[in-house]
Order: C-alpha cells, then sequence, then structure tokens
C-alpha cells in the first residue's frame, strides 16, 4: 500500500504551508499529493506550481470538475501538466454536485452517468492523439452545423497513456469508476464497509474485463481520502473530525440529493444521518457536529495513538486499498509535518510499503 497526502483547497493563507507539506511528502517518498477544487482555487493551476518545486512525487487532481471545462480543455490541461512534470499527473474527474454544477458553473445537473462517461471517452481519445469526432447524446464534436473542423492534439504527452481517477459515492456511479477508470478517489471510506463498497466497483471491473477473472479489481488503484488526528484520547482525536463530517453529511447538498448522506445511510448511520441533514439544515452546526456518531468517524479516519493508527493501516491495506492519501488535520504546520512523518513511519513499520 502506497501513501497519498491531500492538499485540498489552497488560497486561504495556506499556500507556503501546503507546499512544505508537499515537499516532505516528496522527500518522504509518498507516492502522489492530490489538489481539490470546488469553488475557489482551481486544481491545474495549483498541481503546476507543486510540480515545480518537487521531483518525483505525482500530481493528483482530485479532482477537476466536469461541468468546469469542455473535454478537449480537461484533455490539453492533463497533456501540458504530465509533459511540465516528466510524466507525474494523474487526472482525477468528478461531476461535482447540483449546487456547484448549476450554482456555480451554470450547467445543468443533469444525466451524470451519461455525461462522464462520454467525457471520459473524449478525454481518452484526445490524449491518444486521434483526431476527435464524437457522436454522443451528450457532446458532438465537431459541431454538425457550422465551421467546426475535427481538429487533434498538437501536444504530445510523455506517456501513452494518463491514469483515470474518478470520484464515486453511490453504488451506480462506483460501477461506473470500475469500467471507464483506472483507479477511485473514495471518501468516507471505511474497511468494515468496503465489501459493499467494493462490490459495484468490482462488477464494473469485470464488465469491461479488467484484472483477472478471480480478481476484476487487480492492478485497479483504490484511493480513499483520510483524514489524521493523533493522539492519546480518542473523543479529543475525533474532535477535529466533528464539523467536518457534519458539513458532508448534513451539508454538502440538499435534503434530496446529498450523496455523503445516502452514503452514511448505506453504512448503517440512518438514524444519526437524518439528526445530523436536521441540525445541520436548521442553522444548528454546533449541535449537528455534536450528533456525529464517534464510532463513524472512527470508522472513516485514523485517529488515536500511534500504535493504534498504525493497527488500522493494516484493516485498510487488507480491505483492499492500494494508495491510502492522509489528509493532516493538526493546527500548525510544525504538527501538520509531525503527522506526514509519522504517517510514512508507521507504514515502514507495518511491512505495507511497497
Amino acid at each position: 500500500m502506497k501513501l497519498g497526502l491531500n492538499l485540498g483547497y489552497w488560497g486561504a493563507g495556506n499556500d507556503a504551508d501546503n507546499i512544505a507539506l508537499a515537499k516532505e511528502a516528496d522527500r518522504l517518498g509518498y507516492s502522489v499529493a492530490w489538489v481539490a477544487e470546488a469553488y475557489g482555487s482551481d486544481t491545474p493551476t495549483v498541481l503546476a506550481w507543486v510540480g515545480a518545486q518537487t521531483e518525483r512525487i505525482d500530481l493528483g487532481a482530485a479532482v477537476m470538475q466536469i461541468p468546469a471545462r469542455t473535454p478537449a480543455m480537461t484533455a490539453m490541461t492533463a497533456a501540458t501538466l504530465d509533459t511540465l512534470s516528466g510524466g507525474r499527473f494523474r487526472l482525477g474527474l468528478g461531476v461535482s454536485g447540483p449546487q456547484v454544477s448549476e450554482g456555480w458553473h451554470g450547467v445543468r445537473f443533469e444525466a451524470p452517468l451519461g455525461r462522464t462517461r462520454e467525457y471520459v471517452d473524449i478525454v481518452r481519445m484526445a490524449l491518444r492523439r486521434e483526431t476527435v469526432r464524437y457522436d454522443g447524446k451528450h457532446y458532438t464534436l465537431p459541431l454538425p452545423d457550422g465551421p467546426g473542423k475535427a481538429l487533434k492534439l498538437t501536444v504530445h504527452p510523455v506517456r501513452e497513456q494518463i491514469p483515470v481517477y474518478l470520484a464515486a459515492v453511490g453504488p451506480k456511479n462506483l460501477e461506473l469508476a470500475g469500467e471507464i477508470a483506472d483507479g477511485w478517489l473514495a471518501i468516507f471510506f471505511s474497511p468494515e464497509n468496503a465489501k459493499e463498497l467494493l462490490e459495484p466497483l468490482r462488477a464494473g471491473a469485470a464488465k469491461a474485463g479488467k484484472g483477472t477473472e478471480a480478481d476484476p479489481l487487480a492492478g485497479y488503484d483504490i484511493v480513499p481520502t483520510v483524514p489524521v488526528v493523533l493522539g492519546d484520547d480518542l473523543e479529543a482525536a475525533a474532535e477535529p473530525l466533528r464539523h467536518y463530517t457534519a458539513l458532508y453529511i448534513g451539508g454538502m447538498g440538499s435534503r434530496e440529493k446529498n450523496f455523503y448522506n445516502q452514503l452514511a445511510v448505506r453504512m448503517g448511520y440512518e438514524e444519526a444521518a437524518a439528526n445530523v441533514q436536521d441540525l445541520y439544515l436548521a442553522r444548528q452546526h454546533r449541535d449537528a457536529a455534536a450528533a456525529v456518531p464517534l464510532e463513524l468517524i472512527d470508522r472513516t479516519a485514523l485517529i488515536g495513538p500511534r500504535d493504534r493508527v498504525r493497527d488500522r493501516l493494516v484493516r485498510y491495506a487488507e480491505a483492499g486499498v492500494s494508495t491510502l492519501t492522509i489528509s493532516p488535520f493538526a493546527g500548525s504546520l510544525q504538527e501538520r509535518v509531525h503527522v506526514v512523518r509519522t504517517m510514512a513511519e508507521l507504514i515502514g513499520e507495518t511491512g505495507l510499503a511497497e
């Protein structure tokens, strides 16, 4: 199992700290540094900045939003970043959610599965440097009723194939990720629920003839982002994650369409998920955070004493995780660097490091 580092969002006074973390992860042999985007900092600009100041670590988009860019623009960006970094780029894609897609990008959040499938088709076609002609339900290139011309990417990527990852939460999206992507970007991944989570992913990979007959997910990269808080007191270690978890389960979407709330329900926390959502939507954010079950946080994060975290690392590897991406939830830069170093030590102690 490899280690990754999630650097999240930028532009809030944390840029210098994030560069320091990326450099330390690069020095320690982390596999990849991931960067996010929502409606603030964008992923490609940040990854170019990180790539210029690191040497070996891969540069991962987690994610580039599908409604924010045409497939051709995404292919151009992926090819450029991969070339500039000497073949270190990983393309993570996601449809975002209705609020961001429609409210920020002005793109209807409809048929996300069909749009994603066609989007990835076109991106891969462009990166293979084929002349792009596409007649789909959602995308048509070139447009048939104007002067548009079928074109080919002028940049020559340094690799034959840039790995594509999908951020997916629901079962149907997971099956699609297994079928058309090279890896899955997961959030709130629980080793205890891994069998249910991986079942649709495995079905999609089998449909596409991936891996082996016995294990369709052989060679497939399973990449959860896992918050990490080190400390002797379990309750105290969970505390910084309460507001984060409540935000996703309670406020990341509407009452009718919140993928993370639905995930918590599938994990067996139906009553707690409803309570957290009710409180959050009523703007009782502190109460919503307090209502998040400690067990849910413990299952989806690495919290507690050093040895306990080391033992939990083994559980993640046994559950099928191939790249465990950590998100250090600590106050100061010094504390976050300590987390990055400790995780590298722990994975070495377990013998899981590749």
